[in-house]
């Protein structure tokens, strides 16, 4: 059972694509700044902020290439088109913010053991620059990120790097008013931290998908029992549940019935389990292999 998008649907689709590229300007804008000025400074803050705003830079250009690779039609190269390519960009975002942080980290700790002054008043208004810049590319971004796991790698980097911002500006008053040097290494090493944290939730639900495990929110055996009561049906086995991107989760099973059904029984019944499957279960695409007598392996999952 397929079900056809919207129109509201397109254009929210075009809504996204012109948001990741306003954020994508904003962020080379924030990039260059913040790299100058964090030269002028000698604040390893500040450059650890545009390192971060530059991944950024990099993530949203790979969203908005993987949200423009979806609209493509499947063709007999690829029978699926590119869908999981918005799950491969949140794969790869979540993976560059991991290393990112790391890289953070290396350079914290050895600029906590040599502490230096830094220009503290660029460091402000710099980071108050990308508080706002990334602040608003956020809101652009923060709707469809609830509902879209491209969308949602996007805007954690950029939710993250305004957070990152607000401690860099926090550093920069504590550093022209109490001479705190060091607090530019610590506050790094905490965003680095917050990174790592951000980018291993992302980077386990995309491997999820892209692995076909089966969604948390589908309860095989459940369905399993449920089928297994349907009028006629003996056994319901080998058994596939994988979500092949945000909107498509995939059925497919063995369906064994009690006795030898005509084509046309087996399309009233095969509709009723598509019926009950998507209206309890939200799974929208499913396939039944039909069996009687089969000397098969009746086990759920089945080992292929």
């Amino acid at each position: 059972m397929s079900h056809s998008h919207s129109h509201s649907h397109l254009h929210a689709h075009d809504l996204n694509g012109r948001n990741l590229l306003i954020s994508i300007f904003f962020n080379i804008a924030i990039t260059v700044a913040q790299v100058i000025g964090g030269l002028l400074s000698s604040s390893l803050a500040l450059l650890s902020d545009a390192l971060h705003n530059f991944s950024d830079v990099v993530s949203l250009i790979i969203s908005y290439i993987a949200h423009k690779l979806v609209k493509r039609k499947a063709s007999l190269k690829r029978t699926f088109g590119y869908k999981r390519a918005e799950i491969l960009a949140a794969f790869i975002n979540a993976s560059t913010l991991i290393i990112v942080a790391v890289l953070l980290i290396i350079e914290a700790v050895k600029r906590f053991q040599n502490p230096q002054q830094i220009e503290s008043n660029l460091v402000i208004w710099l980071s108050v620059m990308a508080i706002i810049g990334n602040g608003f590319s956020v809101l652009l971004l923060k709707n469809n990120a609830k509902s879209n796991m491209n969308m949602k790698s996007a805007y954690l980097h950029l939710l993250t790097d305004m957070m990152a911002s607000v401690a860099v500006l926090v550093g920069g008053l504590l550093m022209k008013f109490y001479q705190i040097w060091w607090i530019d290494s610590v506050l790094t090493f905490l965003i680095a931290l917050y990174l790592i944290w951000m980018g291993f939730a992302l980077l386990k639900a995309s491997t999820k998908v892209l692995m076909l495990f089966t969604p948390d929110s589908i309860p095989v055996d459940e369905i399993v029992t449920k089928l297994n009561s349907f009028e006629t049906i003996s056994n319901v086995h080998h058994v596939h549940v994988w979500q092949l991107n945000e909107e498509e989760i995939h059925f497919e099973a063995h369906v064994d019935f009690e006795k030898d059904i005509s084509l046309t029984e087996f399309d009233v019944i095969r509709s009723k389990i598509e019926d009950f499957i998507y209206n309890k279960y939200d799974i929208n695409h499913v396939n039944i292999q039909p069996e009687f007598g089969k000397s098969d392996t009746k086990d759920i999952i089945v080992q292929d």
